[in-house]
């Protein structure tokens, strides 16, 4: 297995992942009220717990959550322990609390291992682990107050996180 770290500009096929979050790079995401609640879909009411939201979906992406597996659908929820896999020619731009964007490209597979955020002193932790494929990352709230609290997991490296946009990539 080899594994490429490589800065946006530099990454070949960036576009698929740049289009996918360039509308959501400077948003947080936000939880919906409950006046908003009959506009979402119903896995995304505030007792959800979410940690992140899917903000774009395009092709085969799925979220398994413990044994069950289903859709990943625009304005759905992720939670800590999600695995989110996307397809041939698929692609999802998630957005977590912190404002940090997940963007997945095809043919991979990701896990949300830990995120913690306090919304008050957006004090947390977040580790991501890319089992496969391609993700792109712009780091959020957490990241830009203690960057040393964001890593990208691969199954042979550890990335610590010290820019704000980057993209990693694991082959087999």
């Amino acid at each position: 297995m080899s594994i490429r770290f490589v800065r946006l500009i530099q990454a070949a096929g960036a576009g698929a992942l740049l289009c996918c979050t360039l509308a959501f790079a400077q948003e947080p995401a936000t939880v919906p009220s409950a006046s908003s609640a009959s506009t979402v879909p119903p896995s995304a009411t505030m007792a959800d717990q979410r940690e992140g939201t899917f903000k774009t979906v395009q092709g085969d992406v799925t979220v398994m959550r413990g044994k069950v597996s289903s859709a990943a659908i625009v304005g759905a929820a992720l939670h800590t322990s999600d695995r989110v896999t996307t397809g041939p020619g698929s692609a999802a731009a998630i957005t977590l609390r912190d404002g940090t964007v997940l963007s997945i490209g095809p043919d991979s597979a990701v896990d949300l291992t830990e995120f913690r955020f306090d919304s008050t002193t957006h004090d947390g932790s977040v580790l991501i682990s890319l089992m496969r494929g391609s993700l792109r990352v712009v780091t959020g709230l957490i990241a830009k107050l203690k960057p040393e609290q964001v890593k990208i997991t691969t199954p042979t490296t550890v990335i610590g996180v010290r820019g704000t946009d980057f993209i990693v990539e694991q082959r087999s």
